[in-house]
Parts: structure tokens; sequence; C-alpha cells
């Protein structure tokens, strides 16, 4: 049945010269069973008028407003020429609901008009001699009735149609919008960590100088303390080529970091500072560490705040007044795990898309964007009784 109306729906004059024959058939049927007094007279002049209905019906969408035009001639031909009614006169309604539905303005109006009026001079030319003068009028009122529902009808069609394609334009619109927005956040997101990596390598390399020149300072007086400080040169050295190919992969030509001094970013140590400030701006936050805290890679740590940091942002901004979050930092041997969680109102999963931790970021797309850098995965969703969650895990080595 979808097959054989998506059929008929791609081709809708197939579907009218279908109609069209059917009224022609029930036409003739009709004719051949009265007896016309009238004779050959009145079959030369039916045929013809039968035939110009039906092409209405079959032409009605193609070319509705030569349609009508030619539906007025015809009735004003049988008006004149004294053709009663016909069965093929259906056609009049039809193409007074199509016109109104899909022609242009001036011709809605001149539908409406003669569709007013064909009852009317109908009644007048062709009385009910057997009714009185007050069953005709009522007669006349109630064939009316039908052209002006049907115009009314085809009117309604009209607007109906109108709107929902300015739905659908606004909507394919918006959708193209979105998807632009999408790309800047991704872009600028990436930009940032981007720079925020370069920060942290910077930050490397200069405490490898420092340990550099200590060594060679006490290389001779001190051969242990020259020891340690070429195996932290070495340690931070591999940590900073691991960070140095992320930020290949996201750095674009010409960016740069402007201005100002080289400085460490955030780690996982200030995750505690963060929780802390967040309870002093009367969020409760329940923090708690599972596992043996270890040193992690620069870019581990750095994601690791940045996502704690949206994650409780987000739950300020749509949890609602009375929400509560929790901070769960779980060490496993070859990664860090992280868990927030709010039993907030729960708001649409767009805003938190949206969101951002200062104004930079872009919720969700930025932590997608960061957990990706070092090769771990996020898990961010609504919780079932309500609420918030966010869970990520951060990988020790990035994946290669």
């Amino acid at each position: 049945m979808q097959r054989l109306y998506d059929f008929l729906r791609r081709h809708p004059t197939g579907v009218d010269v279908f109609w069209a024959v059917f009224l022609f058939g029930i036409s003739l049927a009709s004719e051949t069973a009265q007896e016309d007094p009238q004779g050959t007279r009145s079959a030369a002049l039916i045929v013809p008028v039968v035939l110009l209905l039906c092409l209405v019906i079959a032409l009605r969408r193609r070319m509705p407003e030569k349609m009508l035009v030619l539906a007025i001639g015809l009735g004003v031909t049988q008006l004149v020429l004294d053709v009663e009614v016909k069965a093929a006169d259906f056609a009049f309604l039809v193409i007074v609901y199509t016109v109104a539905a899909t022609g242009t303005r001036w011709a809605s109006w001149l539908a409406l008009a003669s569709g007013l009026c064909a009852a009317p001079l109908a009644q007048l030319r062709w009385p009910n001699e057997n009714s009185t003068a007050l069953g005709n009028l009522a007669q006349m009122i109630f064939l009316t009735i039908p052209f002006a529902l049907a115009w009314v009808l085809g009117d309604s069609i009209r607007t109906r149609r109108a709107y929902f394609a300015q739905l659908e334009e606004r909507a394919a619109r918006l959708e193209k919008e979105r998807e632009a927005q999408s790309k800047v956040a991704v872009a600028a997101e990436r930009a940032r960590i981007a720079r925020e990596l370069h920060d942290v390598v910077a930050h490397n390399v200069s405490v490898m100088v420092v340990q550099a020149d200590g060594a060679a300072y006490v290389l001779d007086a001190a051969p242990d303390q020259a020891k340690k400080a070429l195996e932290t040169i070495s340690s931070t050295g591999r940590q900073a080529l691991a960070e140095m190919r992320r930020l290949l992969g996201v750095l674009r030509t010409g960016e740069h970091q402007e201005g100002g001094e080289y400085v460490p970013q955030p780690d996982v140590e200030q995750i505690e500072d963060l929780v802390e400030q967040c309870r002093g701006s009367g969020l409760p936050v329940d923090f708690k560490i599972e596992g043996t805290p270890r040193q992690l890679p620069s870019g581990v740590e750095l994601t690791a705040y940045r996502i704690v940091q949206e994650a409780l942002t987000n739950t300020r901004k749509h949890g609602g007044p009375n929400a509560g979050a929790s901070v769960r930092l779980v060490y496993f041997d070859d990664g860090l795990g992280l868990l927030v969680e709010d039993d907030g109102k729960g708001a649409p999963h767009e805003l938190y898309e949206e969101g951002g931790a200062d104004g930079a970021g872009h919720g969700l797309i930025g932590m997608r964007e960061r957990v990706g850098m070092v090769g771990g995965t996020l898990d961010a969703g609504p919780r079932p009784g309500g609420g918030f969650r966010i869970s990520a895990l951060l990988p020790l080595k990035p994946a290669h």
C-alpha cells in the first residue's frame, strides 16, 4: 500500500486523468439512461461540454487558472444554450477547491465568486416547477454550501502548506547554522587546546633546561645529583615529546602563542581547589579520590582538570538552585578515570553541548576534543533518576 501511495503521489496528473475518465463514463451512462426530448441537437451539445468538463478534471493541477477560466466558460455556455446540469458539472466543485489550494490569489477569489454564483444561476435558469419559490430558495442555498466549503477547505490547505514549507525552510536553515556553529566550535576548541598544550610543552622544555644547567654545574662535585637531574631530563623529555606529537595533530598554519610567559597549566592536584571554589559559590560537591595518586602526563592532567571544570560549570548553569554534584578520580594502573555526576533538574542534552566553562569552551564538544587528544573515551548523558553524568577514561599512554 505504501508503494502504491508513493506512486500516486509521484504521478498526480495520471490520477486526475483516471478520475476524468471515470467521470466521463458516469456522465455518458447517466445520459443514456435518460430520455432526451431534444434528440440529436441536445446530444451534439452535451458531449463536447462533458468532454471539456472532464478535461478540467484531468488538467486541474497542471494549469489550475486556465482550467478555472475554461470551467466558467463552459458554465456560461450551458446557461446560454440551455444545457442542464449534468454529472460532469462536478468539475466546477473540484476546480474551485484546486484553485483555492494551489492557484494564484486572484484566481482563488474568482473561483469563490463563480462557485457562489453557480448554484443560484442554475436554479434561476432551470427552476424546479414542482417546488414553491421558498423551496427553490432553500435548494439554491443548499447547493451553494458545497462550493463555499470547497473553497474554504482549499484555502486552509494552501495556508497549511505554506506554514509547513516555512517550518521546513526554517529547520533547514537552523540545521545549517548548527552545523556551521559546531564546526566553528570544534576549530576554536582545537586552537585553544593547541595553545594550552604548547604551554605545557614549553614548560617541560624549561624544566629540562634548568635540570641540564644544574647537572652540568654539579657534575664533578656531586655525581649522584647530576645523575638524578639527567633522569629528570629524560622523563620530562619523553613526556614533552608525547605532548608535541599530539600538539602537531591540531596545530594550524599561522597559529602561535601571543605574548606572555609560558606557564604550567592546571593539573589534577588543582581539582581539589576547583571543588573548594565551587563549594564557596554555593554548589555542594562531594570529592573523592580512589587508588594511589601519582604523577601523570601533563596532557592527561590538563584534560582531567578541564573536564571537571566544564562539568561543574554546567551543573551550576543547568542543574537548578538545589543541585549537588560529586567528583570521583580513580587511578588505574594504565589510566585515570573521571566520574562527575549531579542530581539537578537536568537540562536538555543540547544545552550541555553548547555550554562553556569559561565562556570560551563549548561544553561536551570541547570535552570530546580534549579526551580525543589524549586517546581516551567519554560518555555523557542524563542519569536515570535525574541529573547528568559525565564519565571519562584517560589512558596514561596515547594510542599510536
